[in-house]
Formats: C-alpha cells, sequence, structure tokens
C-alpha cells in the first residue's frame, strides 16, 4: 500500500476561477480539496479572459502576477488573448500559455509532481516539458479527445495538421507516467490506440455540493424577465459549435405553434462563439418564447439555474459525443432538477440509471417538445426525477473525487 505523503502539487491549466466554465470549476475545486487535505498546490494559469477573450476586471495581462485562492497558490502569466473563435488565432492562444507556463515552472520549488489538462494538449505539452526539466512525473489529466474533437464539430477536416496534432496527442499519453480521464469511453478508446490500461484512472466529473443544492426560485429574476407562472427550460452553458443549439430553437418554433404550449419559455445563459448568430436567428425565427441572457459571476448562476424547471443539455450529433459527460448534468443533480439530455452514450446511460430525467436524440427538436410537454404535465413523474437527481449527487461528490484522484498522485509517488 502507498504511503500517504505531503505532496506539492503543480497543476497547469488555461482555465481558472474567476472563469466559470466546467474546465476551470473542475480544476478549483479538487485543488481546494488537496489544500484541505494538508497538500500544497501550486496553479499555473492565464489572466483570466473566457470566453470572449476579455480581461475580466481587476486582472491585467503581464508577464507574472500572483494571488491565493482557498489556500492555492495562482500565478498568472502572460498569454495571446483572443475570443473563443477562430482556429488559428485559439492555437496562438493555447501555444503562448504552453510557453509562459513552462518558463515560469522553473521558479516553483520543490514540486513532487506536474499535472497537464486537457482539453487542447498544448497545456500538455508544458507539463511534459516541465516534468522533463525538474524530473518529476507527468500526470495528463483528459477531458476531450482532441483534436478529434475539432474535426467532430466540424472546426476542421482531417488534414496534414491535423495527423500531426494526433502525433504529438499519442506521444503526451506514451509519456506521461499516468493518465486521468473524465470518461470510461475515454479509457477504453485509449486502451484501443494502445496506450497501457494499466495507467490510466478514471475520475468523473461531478458537483461541489457546497454550492449546489436545491434553491427556491428567485422572485426577483422571475419578476424581471417575466417568467412568474412560466414553465421555464433552460440551457446553461457555452453556445459554441459543438453544442448545436439551433435544435432548441426549432423546438421553440414549434411550441410556439403548438395550443396549449403558451406558458413554455426556453432560456439561455452564457457566452460562446455562436451566441450572437443564434440570438439573431431567434429573432429572424419570431421567437418570442425564447430568452437570452449575458453570462454572470459563477456565483450568480445558481440563482438562474433555480428559476429553471428543467435543465436542457445538448451537444451535436456524432460518434465523438457519446463519450462525453457534461458537467452541468451532475449539478442539476445537485439542485434537484431534472434534465432532458440530448446527449448520445456514457452520459445518456447516467441519466437512465439514475433516473434524473429524460433523453432526447440530439439535434431531434421534436423529442425535445415531446420531453418538455411530458415534463410539464407529468407531475409525478417530475417529483421522482428531482428526488433521485439529490441522491445520486451524493455518488457524484467533487469532494470525494477529489481524493480519488489524489490518491492517483500518492501511488505514482510512493512507488
Amino acid at each position: 500500500m502507498a504511503l500517504e505523503l505531503i505532496l506539492h502539487i503543480l497543476f497547469l491549466t488555461d482555465n481558472f476561477p474567476p472563469e466559470s466554465n466546467a474546465p476551470a470549476s473542475r480544476t478549483f475545486e479538487h485543488c481546494r480539496e488537496w489544500v484541505r487535505a494538508g497538500h500544497q498546490v501550486t496553479v499555473i494559469t492565464c489572466a483570466p479572459n473566457f470566453p470572449k477573450g476579455k480581461v475580466f476586471d481587476g486582472y491585467r495581462n503581464r508577464l507574472w502576477q500572483q494571488e491565493e485562492m482557498s489556500g492555492i497558490r495562482v500565478i498568472r502569466v502572460w498569454s495571446y488573448i483572443t475570443a473563443n473563435e477562430g482556429f488559428v488565432k485559439r492555437i496562438l492562444d493555447y501555444q503562448s500559455f504552453m510557453l509562459s507556463a513552462t518558463l515560469a515552472a522553473p521558479f516553483v520549488r520543490s514540486v513532487d509532481v506536474v499535472v497537464g489538462t486537457s482539453p487542447q494538449f498544448f497545456t500538455a505539452c508544458a507539463a511534459y516539458l516541465v516534468s522533463r526539466m525538474k524530473r518529476i512525473p507527468f500526470v495528463f489529466e483528459l477531458r476531450d479527445m482532441w483534436p478529434e474533437s475539432i474535426k467532430a464539430v466540424g472546426a476542421m477536416k482531417d488534414s496534414a495538421v491535423i495527423r500531426v496534432l494526433e502525433r504529438i496527442e499519442m506521444f503526451l499519453y506514451r509519456k506521461a507516467a499516468r493518465i486521468v480521464t473524465v470518461t470510461h469511453a475515454f479509457k477504453d478508446t485509449l486502451m484501443r490506440r494502445g496506450i497501457d490500461g494499466h495507467k490510466i484512472d478514471v475520475v468523473t466529473n461531478g458537483v461541489d455540493l457546497i454550492h449546489f443544492s436545491p434553491q427556491p426560485k428567485d422572485a426577483q429574476l422571475l419578476a424581471q424577465h417575466g417568467l412568474d407562472g412560466k414553465f421555464v427550460a433552460g440551457y446553461i452553458g457555452t453556445h459554441g459549435m459543438a453544442h448545436a443549439l439551433e435544435t432548441l430553437l426549432e423546438a421553440a418554433q414549434t411550441l410556439q405553434q403548438t395550443p396549449g404550449a403558451e406558458n413554455i419559455r426556453l432560456l439561455f445563459l452564457g457566452d460562446g462563439a455562436r451566441k450572437a448568430e443564434l440570438a439573431s436567428q431567434a429573432q429572424a425565427m419570431g421567437l418570442g418564447n425564447v430568452l437570452f441572457l449575458d453570462a454572470v459571476p459563477k456565483d450568480q448562476v445558481k440563482r438562474y439555474w433555480s428559476v429553471l424547471d428543467v435543465a436542457v443539455i445538448h451537444l451535436r450529433k456524432t460518434e465523438l459525443f457519446t463519450t462525453v459527460i457534461p458537467s452541468k448534468l451532475f449539478e442539476c443533480m445537485g439542485m434537484g432538477l431534472p434534465v432532458l439530455h440530448g446527449v448520445a452514450g456514457e452520459s445518456a446511460d447516467i441519466v437512465v440509471r439514475e433516473k434524473v430525467g429524460e433523453v432526447f436524440e440530439s439535434e431531434n427538436a421534436q423529442q425535445l417538445v415531446d420531453g418538455l410537454l411530458r415534463m410539464r404535465d407529468q407531475p409525478e413523474a417530475y417529483a421522482s426525477y428531482q428526488l433521485n437527481g439529490l441522491a445520486a449527487a451524493t455518488r457524484y461528490d467533487r469532494k470525494h473525487l477529489a481524493l480519488k484522484m489524489l490518491q492517483v498522485f500518492n501511488n505514482l509517488i510512493g512507488k
């Protein structure tokens, strides 16, 4: 049995609070728990700017700035900042952070293990280089099959560039001392590609039960947005190419033409590369039952979750996305919020197994409409989804998952 060691963990990530996307939340919540367990954690990240590509108030894009968050030492380095759109600009963004993080890491002393997280793997490249410089193990946290996901959303077709990226990807998998994936499907994929399954651990996404719990409906928001007495379905998250949110607009159009569906509203909250286009499309379609709201700070998001009667989770219909588990699924469980889940594969299996909502086919607007009407009109089934979600959330508590990942480090260093 491996010894319980006091570790200094160096974590490289280009997303971190006050950014509120899923990668930032997962990393912060894990690091917070590692600190609470008595370990030292240093995070190297960049100035917060996701997804608009604008530095948040109170920060500057400088070579080096430092702060402490919940006992975590956070070092922010310079990077080329751009909005979450445009392949070439984003690659420059990723590569600039890779370079800055690699140069900053030598100034962090007495490190035992370095972790590099995806979705894109340039951060993992930096972690590998740091591991060689410091002669410490490199752990690759794999949250997305990148660059495969580039092709899946149609951002780039198979090409010589993609093939070069795939060779780098395989190099990193082979060089990592351990790989931590967020789904079992990712582990299976890596094993089919020849990576030793014994060095792959699965630590799924989960929910921070400290912050996500059942909330009374926020009366101020209901009044402000004219939602009193409405049955509100909501999409909260990034509005990007991967999410195919046109399907939700098509559903809204069908509902607008359906007798008896006048009280159903679809709320969109967040930012992303396609948000402006989607809002324009909704206006052109004459959708009076759709509401687009700007992103809000993470500590305000649960107010907006509270006004929802059901959460819609959706991704483009592609084979790759059958291997992912959207993290918002677990947050909905924590709040006892039933889901309509438009993602096939491992995440749909969780919805069915835990009985926390209903599954519909990706990009099938009519199935989404049918699900919304059932959620509204079948109160007994709806109530059971709420209760099942609260029970299931305890099995995906972020604290337990963080300690599971910590044990991976302990086992690695203990050897």
